[in-house]
């Protein structure tokens, strides 16, 4: 392992739940998923996902067997206990992941591949943002490890079981800052400066969840001047709470109007144009490429 400061790395929260009915209810979020369908009545289906606690503690599940993919076992246990209260479904089940080990990723993989018959719905959106220069167990950058490389393997090696259950989705978030954002395959570590799935019936989204008040910016938060705090402390009491944050996550997780829909990107419930450097062809490629020889794929 590399030899890393990671105390605040542990407090991470990336404990999970995936969706799958929604009541109709009164909000403030004029974006709100308004899917009603149900998987109770397919008792085999299975749902992995990796979703942030203080977006799963929002959500309601009903019926289907839903899997919590979390790396701090203690508060996915306060997450799953909620879960079950206010949903009625005790068929929540906690699995161990830590995304900065490429070994805790395939472990987890090969714990889904034996004791799961389906996987319908894979929702990637654990993140880190902004901390210090970390390093992964494998060596990776830890932003670009976390958030992508550990993704990216989870997916893949649970690509044949969610082609086996098609139709199936798998949905991504990413974040509006790609628009700021290209891609240093000279560096992609920063050490410098700090596949398309086609006729698989897998459908894929990417989406962006909006600005939500998470612990995400708990590394950037303490950098700013006092002053710049008290200035932003109002505008984060008007961003989405995490109840608004995930509606566009269970609207690409379960709305049937996408049912054959695959590739796009959505904000707030509806598709969005990325942008530029985010449809390059050629980028995307040799993005994927790279990231299949870090992880041990290629």
């Amino acid at each position: 392992m590399a030899k890393t400061k990671r105390q605040d790395w542990n407090r991470r929260t990336d404990s999970t739940v995936t969706a799958m009915y929604l009541r109709r209810g009164n909000s403030t979020n004029n974006f709100r998923c308004r899917s009603r369908k149900q998987l109770w009545h397919q008792k085999n289906k299975t749902n992995v996902a990796d979703v942030a606690a203080s977006i799963e503690q929002q959500l309601e599940t009903s019926g289907a067997r839903v899997n919590l993919a979390c790396r701090d076992m203690t508060r996915a246990r306060i997450a799953a206990d909620e879960i079950r209260q206010k949903s009625g479904n005790d068929n929540v089940v906690m699995k161990e992941l830590d995304l900065a080990s490429l070994q805790s990723v395939r472990d987890l993989a090969r714990d889904i591949q034996v004791n799961e018959q389906r996987l319908d719905i894979l929702i990637n959106n654990a993140g880190i943002m902004m901390c210090s220069k970390w390093k992964t167990e494998d060596g990776f950058e830890m932003q670009f490890g976390v958030n992508h490389l550990g993704h990216f393997l989870l997916t893949n090696c649970l690509l044949d079981l969610l082609k086996k259950s098609a139709p199936s989705r798998i949905v991504i978030v990413s974040s509006l800052a790609h628009e700021k954002g290209r891609i240093h395959f000279d560096d992609i570590s920063l050490n410098k400066n700090y596949c398309p799935i086609q006729s698989t019936g897998v459908t894929v989204y990417s989406l962006h969840p909006g600005h939500i008040r998470t612990e995400l910016g708990r590394h950037w938060f303490p950098t700013l001047p006092f002053w710049k705090r008290i200035l932003v402390i109002p505008i984060i009491l008007l961003i989405k709470n995490p109840w608004q944050g995930a509606q566009t996550t269970i609207y690409c997780a379960v709305d049937e109007s996408l049912a054959n829909v695959s590739g796009l990107y959505y904000s707030d419930c509806a598709p969005k144009t990325p942008a530029p450097q985010a449809l390059n062809d050629t980028t995307a490629k040799k993005l994927w490429d790279l990231s299949a020889s870090m992880v041990g794929l290629a």
